[in-house]
């Protein structure tokens, strides 16, 4: 669970820093308009339409750091799924959730649509 003081602590700089249920500190940015493009190059063309998919792998890449550990942007199809097994459900979960909580533009749409296949209720 994400607390009210870790939403706190965003920054423009430095993202934000929160706990995931299984311990792990995890620091997250808002991808920019750049960094979305190049998430769209990395996924490759089918999977870029995918929603579910994209949403996921959105949320995967506004991780920029587990533990204090820098993680560069994936540049590719299989260092996105890494990066998602990496975080595993409980990382996810957070980084949805922290979105969800400060309400960034996109944010709720990622958390909605994460997982969830074209036409599943909501």
């Amino acid at each position: 669970m994400i607390t009210l003081s870790e939403i706190a602590l965003k920054s423009a700089a430095d993202g934000l820093t929160l706990t995931a249920s299984d311990g792990r500190r995890l620091t997250l940015r808002r991808l920019t308009a750049l960094d979305k493009l190049r998430l769209f190059k990395a996924a490759g063309p089918a999977l870029s339409q995918n929603q579910p998919w994209l949403g996921m792998a959105m949320l995967a890449s506004s991780v920029t750091a587990i533990d204090d550990v820098p993680i560069p942007p994936p540049t590719n199809e299989l260092q996105i799924e890494a990066m998602v097994s990496r975080l595993g459900d409980s990382g996810i979960a957070a980084v949805a959730e922290a979105f969800q909580h400060l309400g960034e533009a996109g944010g709720a749409d990622l958390v909605v649509n994460a997982g969830n296949s074209r036409g599943t209720p909501t």
